[in-house]
């Protein structure tokens, strides 16, 4: 199998996370690509329609494409440790979900910056993009340590990858203020050995 990645997609890191928690490193060779909204990584096209990173080529199928889909299949192939059977799969999925979509909300405010002409930057967008964030770790914090302090799956994967993020690329804004215990989880499940060898290099 071969994962097309980016050093610092968080999406990617998330299926890093998992390779690295279920030893499967060794079965995915990794190739580097770079792109963007407006400039596709060009060994994607053809493999993945939506030109994204992560996407999962397989010797006996389509290539795989979406985070979930491939932490999914990943698992799977692992025996299915990360998304547990019965109730607790329900939280996981939507912790997994509600990752993403802080780390949706946070890279386009990252494109907003980093793509868009100054002139058409739209700083009322951006902010709004941020209290989205703000009121998932408000959620966060008040709602799910007991499960993110439980054991180890792939919804507390996602949300550390996803906190990771907000460090790297908005750190400013202080994802931490007033999420204490959120903070706190983060800062242990951030010393495992998946996620020291993954962080991001930039």
């Amino acid at each position: 199998m071969k994962l097309y990645h980016s050093l610092t997609s968080p999406y990617v890191r998330k299926v890093m996370v998992l390779l690295h928690e279920t030893e499967q490193l060794e079965d995915v060779e990794l190739e580097t690509v770079a792109g963007t909204p407006v400039a596709p990584a060009a060994p994607l096209i053809g493999k993945a329609p939506l030109t994204k990173v992560p996407a999962l080529e397989r010797p006996d199928g389509p290539t795989l494409f979406d985070s979930r889909v491939i932490c999914a299949f990943l698992d799977d192939r692992a025996g299915g440790r990360l998304y547990p059977e019965g109730a607790r799969r329900w939280d996981v999925l939507t912790l997994e979900a509600l990752a993403d979509g802080v780390l949706d909300a946070a890279l386009l405010m990252t494109y907003e910056s980093r793509l868009r002409p100054e002139d058409k930057q739209w700083d009322e967008w951006v902010d709004s993009q941020w209290v989205k964030v703000e009121r998932a770790c408000a959620v966060l914090n008040q709602r799910w340590m007991a499960h993110l302090s439980g054991p180890l799956d792939m919804g507390q994967v996602a949300v550390a990858c996803a906190l990771g993020y907000l460090d790297l690329r908005h750190d400013a804004r202080g994802w931490r203020k007033g999420n204490d215990a959120l903070a706190t989880w983060f800062a242990e499940f951030d010393a495992r050995p998946s996620m020291v060898a993954t962080r991001p290099v930039t």
